[in-house]
């Protein structure tokens, strides 16, 4: 996700939405981290951590990538649209689904392995 166009504080909210969801301890501390590096606040760790955010923007795509993760099927043109009436590129909207999988592929991989925080 180094080319991502997504902005590097929505992806790391997006990831803790997923891996609270996912429940890879492992994954969760470490996007916490990187979000606190970026100087996202606790609220807002917070609220990600409960699939939203402060703002209307952020919490659509948080809401987009809890989507992504659950039943990507049901996705509607018309979130799409609400997304690009926020200001979001195609390409950004789309890079949530690269986020989600990731996230998805590592959490699965650290708690089959069973790795932990510390680890």
């Amino acid at each position: 996700m180094r080319r991502a166009k997504l902005d590097r504080k929505v992806s790391e909210l997006v990831s803790i939405a997923v891996q609270s969801q996912q429940g890879c301890g492992m994954c969760l501390a470490s996007h916490i981290s990187a979000a606190r590096s970026l100087g996202v606040s606790d609220d807002e760790i917070a609220l990600a951590q409960q699939g939203t955010a402060m703002t209307g923007p952020v919490a659509a795509m948080i809401a987009l990538g809890l989507q992504v993760y659950r039943e990507p099927a049901s996705i509607t043109d018309e979130q799409i649209d609400e997304l690009r009436g926020y200001g979001y590129s195609d390409r950004e909207i789309s890079d949530v689904v690269g986020v989600v999988s990731l996230n998805i592929l590592t959490g699965a991989f650290n708690l089959v392995a069973g790795l932990t925080p510390g680890d």
